[in-house]
């Protein structure tokens, strides 16, 4: 058996093109206004790929680039002032952020009805609930990849590796509210191999390079790997041991070309999530 690998780049083209069409459809042109703190390389190439996929969707974007040294009032004044924009739907801060201000305190700052990253405490309790909510674009998008490629979820068993509140505890209440049987797992846990032997669907969000050996992956698994870490070698790889795990897992997405394409997609879902709710709408959806 070799997995069906995950094509994250073409399944975010459809999604951003059916967004584009939406968004057309509806007669609104939303606007995306994405915050940048520093010069981390990473980081700038992350908000020129964001930026560059909501201009290629027909939105309205901006980019506030503001120095390395620039204080936690400073950039909370720029977030109050975005919130107030009547013409901004969506706010993102990119992270990380340099060491004098406090990341949280940005977040709580964003107007959660802006919150595109879906990070803000009132969209995480709503997600939470199971209230309709703005959703963390890279859980969000591997729900979409998992639906797309027809892998059964509904009485699942399902482990997430990581608790991060970016994505591993976000990504175990979306497949809570899909009705997987979900485990959470994490650095402290003990015998991981086996843990993650016993999950039909494995999510790998850790942040250490090829940490899941093929042999901890159950035969046709669905395999979803969102790390994103560069060897000594300077090779990129994910928290899976993509060949290793290939001929042993049903689905697998790979690094890179997976989930990375899919959360810019589903930000751009977000952003259209909230300008249609601040016309009126849905504020979008928490499954």
């Amino acid at each position: 058996m070799t997995a069906v690998v995950l094509d994250g780049r073409a399944l975010a083209a459809r999604v951003r093109a059916r967004v584009r069409e939406e968004a057309r459809a509806a007669g609104v042109v939303p606007s995306l206004a994405v915050v940048i703190v520093g010069e981390d390389p990473a980081s700038r190439l992350y908000v020129r790929n964001k930026t560059r996929a909501a201009a290629e969707a027909g939105f309205r974007e901006q980019t506030i680039a503001l120095s390395a040294d620039t204080s936690e009032a400073a950039l909370l004044s720029v977030v109050r002032r975005l919130n107030d924009d009547p013409g901004v739907d969506g706010i993102l801060v990119q992270l990380p952020l340099p060491p004098q201000i406090r990341p949280q305190a940005v977040i709580e700052a964003i107007d959660p009805a802006k919150d595109v990253d879906g990070f803000h405490p009132l969209n995480a309790g709503r997600l939470a609930i199971g209230k309709p909510a703005l959703v963390p674009c890279t859980p969000k998008g591997v729900m979409t990849m998992l639906r797309e490629a027809g892998v059964p979820v509904a009485g699942a068993r399902a482990l997430v590796l990581g608790r991060s509140t970016i994505v591993g505890r976000p990504m175990a209440a979306l497949l809570t509210l899909a009705d997987a049987t979900v485990t959470l797992a994490h650095s402290r846990t003990r015998d991981l191999a086996t843990e993650c032997r016993r999950a039909e669907i494995l999510i790998a969000a850790v942040g250490r390079a090829e940490l899941v050996r093929g042999d901890w992956v159950a035969p046709g698994a669905a395999v979803i790997d969102v790390g994103i870490n560069r060897t000594g070698e300077g090779r990129l790889v994910g928290d899976v041991a993509f060949a290793e795990a290939l001929p042993r897992a049903g689905w697998i997405s790979p690094v890179p070309g997976g989930v990375g394409p899919m959360t810019i997609a589903s930000l751009l879902e977000n952003t259209l999530a909230a300008a249609l709710a601040r016309r009126g709408g849905a504020v979008g959806s928490a499954a």
